[in-house]
C-alpha cells in the first residue's frame, strides 16, 4: 500500500512538472523566441529556425539520452522519464496556453521559473524532461577531468552561441538569462526552503559541547574518534570529533555554545546539497 501511494505521488508530481514546464515555454518563451538551456533549448532553436513544432523536437532528440539512462541508471527511471518527455510533448501540441505577457524581462524570468519548476517537480517524481542531466553525468563518471556542472555549462555554452547567430544577441541574452531563473527554481525545488550547514568540531571537551547542543538545539550530534596532527599544539589526542547538521540560523548558536564551553576548540562548516533522515526538523528552538 505504501509503494502504491508512493507511486501515485510521484505520478502527480510528475504530471505537475509537466504542465508546469509546458506553461513556461508555451505560455512566455516560444512568442519572444527565448530558449531555455540544454536538449529543450536545442529543440526550441531548432523550432524557431525550421518552423517545425517543438513537440516533434522533443521526444525525438531526448530519445538518445533515454537509452542512455536505461542502460546505465535503470529501465524504471527510463520509462518514467519517456512517458514524462512525451507527455510534455503532447501537452505542447494539445492544450493551449494564454500568452501571458509581451514584457521581454518578464518573459524570461518568469518563463525560466515555470520551467525550472516543472523540471524540478518531475525529478522529484522520479523522471527527468531534458536528458542533458543524464549525458552529463555520464560524463562526469567516466572523466575524472570533468565535473557535471562542467558538462552542463559548456553545452550551455554552445547552445546560447547557437541561438545568438540564429535568433540575435538579444534573444539569446534574454535566453540566458531564462536558463539562469530556471537553474534556481530547480534548485528551489530539490533542496527545499531551508539550507542546511555541517559543522565539525573538534575539542578536548567534545563531550560537554554534544550534551549543551543536544540540550539547547534539540539537534542530532554524530561522534567521531579522532587523533590530532601537528595542530598549535604539536600532537595530541583530540578525543571525540562532532558533527551536526543545522540550518544557517542556527550556525551561530552552535559557535556560541561551543566557544562557551572550549574557547579554543576547531571549528568548520561547509554547505550541504542534500539533506535525509535523521533528527534534522525539530519541534522547537530555544
Amino acid at each position: 500500500m505504501t509503494s502504491v501511494l508512493a507511486e501515485a505521488k510521484n505520478s502527480v508530481l510528475i504530471a505537475l512538472g509537466i504542465f508546469a514546464a509546458a506553461f513556461g515555454i508555451k505560455g512566455f518563451l516560444l512568442s519572444s523566441h527565448f530558449i531555455d538551456g540544454g536538449v529543450t533549448g536545442i529543440s526550441m532553436l531548432l523550432a524557431a529556425t525550421t518552423g517545425v513544432s517543438l513537440a516533434v523536437f522533443l521526444p525525438i532528440i531526448n530519445l538518445p539520452f533515454v537509452a542512455l539512462g536505461y542502460r546505465h541508471v535503470g529501465a524504471r527511471f527510463a520509462a518514467k522519464s519517456a512517458i514524462a518527455m512525451l507527455g510534455l510533448a503532447l501537452v505542447l501540441y494539445l492544450v493551449q496556453f494564454p500568452d501571458v505577457t509581451s514584457d521581454k524581462l518578464l518573459t524570461a524570468v518568469f518563463g525560466g521559473l515555470f520551467i525550472g519548476a516543472g523540471i524540478g517537480l518531475t525529478i522529484r517524481g522520479g523522471a527527468v524532461l531534458d536528458g542533458t542531466e543524464i549525458a552529463a553525468l555520464l560524463v562526469s563518471r567516466h572523466s575524472s577531468m570533468v565535473g557535471l556542472g562542467d558538462v552542463v555549462l559548456l553545452s550551455n555554452i554552445v547552445i546560447f552561441l547557437a541561438a545568438a547567430f540564429f535568433l540575435g544577441i538579444e534573444s539569446a541574452l534574454y535566453s540566458i538569462l531564462t536558463y539562469v531563473a530556471a537553474s534556481k527554481a530547480l534548485d528551489f525545488l530539490i533542496h527545499g526552503f531551508e539550507e542546511y550547514t555541517a559543522i565539525t568540531i573538534v575539542s578536548q571537551r567534545a563531550a560537554e559541547i554534544k550534551e549543551a547542543i543536544t540540550r539547547e538545539l534539540n539537534s542530532g550530534v554524530t561522534v567521531f574518534r579522532g587523533e590530532g596532527g601537528a595542530g598549535s599544539k604539536g600532537d595530541s589526542d583530540v578525543g571525540s570529533i562532532l558533527l551536526c547538521v543545522v540550518t544557517r540560523l542556527e550556525i551561530g548558536a552552535v559557535k556560541a555554545l561551543t566557544k562557551q564551553i572550549d574557547s579554543e576548540a576547531f571549528i568548520t562548516t561547509h554547505s550541504l546539497n542534500d539533506v535525509d533522515g535523521g533528527l534534522i526538523r525539530r519541534p522547537y528552538l530555544h
